[in-house]
């Protein structure tokens, strides 16, 4: 009866083990406890920076951004979907036809978003 008690308290102590001991780590690792004074320095060249490093970015990066984390979604859909569509297929008793015609309206949606996408002008770099 004690024995999933067990488990979740393992569990629980191996994650907080895991983060504690990476950040400790992190922390004995890190070169800011260091006496270099250039080791601290943005990207590490030994280069002192100069103007604003808080410099904004275009939009235009951000809109790349979103359309490859959506496009990057739809690969991990169609890699699940596939999983489903080969065993409906090997199963004789369901039919195939529904996951195919739901998979050929996911991916309509998605090249209707490159199609708006392209007509908006979000896939000419400027």
């Amino acid at each position: 009866m004690t024995t999933p008690l067990w488990y979740v308290l393992g569990f629980a102590f191996a994650g907080f083990t895991f983060v504690f001991m990476t950040i400790g780590m992190a922390w004995l690792v890190s070169h800011r406890h260091r006496g270099d004074r250039h080791k601290g320095l943005p990207y590490e060249s030994g280069i002192d920076t100069y103007g604003d490093t808080h410099a904004r970015f275009g939009l235009s990066f951000y809109l790349y951004a979103l359309l490859f984390v959506a496009f990057d979604i739809e690969v991990v859909f169609i890699a699940l979907w596939a999983l489903i569509f080969t065993e409906a297929v090997n199963n004789p008793a369901v039919s195939a036809a529904v996951p195919f015609f739901s998979m050929l309206i996911f991916v309509l949606i998605m090249e209707l978003s490159v199609v708006y996408a392209a007509r908006k002008g979000m896939l000419t770099w400027k």
